[in-house]
């Protein structure tokens, strides 16, 4: 079953980058953009804690949609989301389901994964490789 689907993995992997890309993108749109009106972050001042892991997310987040220096953003990005792990979410409960951490943890080790594989062959990285 294995050989069925490994031809997908590039592909895959790619794919994952993007949407892991775009979730920490819409952190920090809602965060510095103020899209959308009602998100919870609606109130963050540019100039606090939050406001920089918004322009970090914001930024690396679009740079790993694009797929554009994937493993230095991947890495920064897989430490930002253990940060806001420690210090938002873990003093509120040792565990993740009762203090809404799931999702930072989740994307810490998807963008420690990626820090490591690279961003497929459909990304800025890529394409930049061939022409060099």
């Amino acid at each position: 079953m294995e050989q069925i689907f490994s031809k997908y993995q590039p592909v895959a992997l790619s794919l994952f980058r993007f949407i892991t890309g775009l979730m920490l993108f819409q952190f920090g749109v809602a965060k510095i953009l103020k899209i959308p009106a009602e998100s919870p972050f609606a109130k963050v001042e540019l100039m606090s804690l939050y406001g920089a892991a918004g322009m970090i997310e914001l930024t690396l987040g679009g740079l790993l949609i694009l797929g554009l220096f994937t493993q230095p953003v991947a890495f920064i990005l897989s430490g930002e989301m253990a940060f806001a792990y420690f210090i938002s979410h873990a003093p509120r409960s040792f565990f993740p389901v009762v203090n809404n951490g799931s999702l930072a943890i989740a994307l810490c080790f998807a963008c420690l994964y990626l820090a490591t594989a690279g961003g497929g062959p459909i990304s800025l990285d890529a394409m930049l490789r061939k022409k060099g």
